[in-house]
């Protein structure tokens, strides 16, 4: 090579051919993740510039691209109970392991923790790419990650993830739907225990829920935001039961909060639904099993996982994506709702 073409490099390439650096690495490294026309674009590329990898960038080049990343805000105990985590992680190996890929998850205790995070395994050529769930509003991940030049995929509503394209679900259609539900079986007075008030989602469920229930003309729309684990939730039912002016109805961010719920009613002599209607984002197996059946705003958080999984691999490859909006939580009648007291035949 002349000193002209030593000087090229993958990012060089990358720009020539309209990719990632990541993809140019898929691509010379033979692994899946881009189109054939992508790497014989790629491979072009790289021929007019004069590069090719040395075998010791080759070789850290193949670690990197076996691997994506996640980190997660949460407690190791409440990881453990949370069935969506579970569920969803589960998805997303399902197509890491189509591609031979490996899922580096680590629990992080802040924002702060996780930006530092995710640059030290970019820098360290330890993964591919990455999975940014939990997304607050103004949030700080997407000034500080977003000149990376590290592929990712947002868990979030687009106004939420900056340049990051985002796979979410159509939350606040759903909120509408739990509140017009209840307020059809004679509801007027309906709570909600969401989640921390910081997350993005939990502000686009509690607009929802406010905006619904001053549409339908029901009374003060009571929300109290917790941490999601059952303690917090059974704190915010009991609250919302000693209350005066008592709900007939309860709307929970997830199910673990709603079955803690429905403890704390049987423990205040409240019968679950007569006296009182709950309803679980997130349906589960824990629903099903908790007595009565818990009703829920159901969607396959597999599929939700697995469908981010191949957003982040085309954004591995260098595709153009705006992102997936995957489809919007439905609503499963069971047990644990009933028409309000006094609207139903004894």
């Amino acid at each position: 090579m002349s000193g002209s073409a030593e000087r090229v490099t993958i990012k060089d390439v990358a720009a020539r051919a309209g990719v990632s650096k990541g993809a140019v690495s898929l691509a010379f490294n033979h692994k899946p993740g881009v189109s054939e026309a992508t790497r014989e674009r790629i491979f072009a590329a790289a021929r007019e510039l004069g590069w090719a990898p040395s075998a010791t960038a080759r070789s850290l080049s193949s670690q990197r691209v076996d691997i994506v990343g996640l980190a997660l805000r949460r407690p190791a105990r409440l990881l453990g109970l949370e069935p969506f985590y579970m569920d969803f992680i589960s998805g997303i190996e399902s197509v890491l392991v189509e591609r031979s890929c490996s899922l580096l998850l680590r629990l992080v205790r802040d924002l702060d923790e996780e930006i530092t995070l995710y640059k030290e395994w970019w820098r360290g050529r330890m993964i591919a790419g990455a999975i940014l769930v939990d997304f607050h509003e103004d949030d700080p991940r997407v000034p500080s990650l977003r000149g990376l030049g590290m592929p990712a995929v947002a868990v979030a509503h687009p106004s939420l993830t900056g340049p990051f394209p985002a796979v979410w679900t159509d939350d606040a259609s759903a909120v509408a739907e739990a509140v017009r539900y209840l307020a059809a079986l004679g509801h007027r007075s309906i709570a909600r225990v969401g989640g921390p008030a910081e997350l993005g989602h939990s502000a686009i469920r509690a607009r929802a829920f406010a905006a619904t229930t001053r549409e339908l003309g029901l009374g003060e729309a009571r929300q109290i935001a917790t941490g999601f684990d059952e303690k917090e939730g059974a704190r915010a039912t009991r609250t919302l039961l000693l209350a005066a002016e008592r709900p007939t109805a309860i709307v929970y961010d997830n199910d673990i909060m709603a079955v803690a719920g429905a403890g704390v009613a049987a423990e205040m002599g409240f019968t679950v639904p007569y006296d009182l209607s709950l309803l679980a984002w997130d349906d589960s197996q824990l629903c099903r099993i908790t007595h009565p059946t818990m009703s829920a705003m159901s969607h396959d958080v597999h599929h939700f996982g697995a469908e981010v999984a191949r957003v982040l691999f085309d954004v591995i490859g260098g595709a153009r994506t705006a992102g997936l909006q995957v489809p919007t939580p439905s609503l499963t009648p069971r047990g644990s709702t009933a028409p309000a007291p006094g609207t139903h035949s004894p």
